[in-house]
């Protein structure tokens, strides 16, 4: 594995949520590290497709990532405030997307579910600020 790549899941493990590319590039660089924004972004998609690291994509379309805490597959449930997550597993969507597959004739059925909302500590901060 290039040291590039494991400079990023580095960087990733270091960080407490989910991360942009750029927000990592921009880490990595104030650090001293010569590293391309391409190579963080190549360096992301080889540990995504390793099942190294877990990707979403924000309400806006950004995609961001941290490291799996689990190899089991899972879902996330994500403060739109903080960016906390939660890994969560959802037997009802699992069963959900599998019969839809099969009532449509598909196979090898795949999904992506994230879940939304404010997390209870972002909650109280927004009505002790009212």
């Amino acid at each position: 594995m290039s040291t590039r790549r494991e400079a990023v899941r580095q960087a990733l493990s270091e960080s407490s949520g989910f991360r942009s590319a750029q927000d990592l590039y921009a880490d990595l660089r104030s650090e001293g590290s010569k590293i391309g924004l391409t190579t963080v972004y190549r360096a992301l998609q080889a540990l995504s497709d390793a099942g190294e690291v877990d990707v979403l994509r924000t309400s806006d379309g950004e995609a961001v990532y941290r490291a799996c805490l689990t190899d089991t597959h899972h879902h996330h449930l994500v403060c739109r405030e903080c960016g906390k997550a939660v890994e969560i597993e959802g037997p009802a969507v699992e069963k959900w997307a599998e019969s839809i597959g099969v009532q449509h004739g598909f196979s090898n059925v795949t999904h992506t579910v994230e879940v939304f909302g404010t997390c209870a500590s972002c909650t109280s901060a927004g009505q002790s600020e009212q």
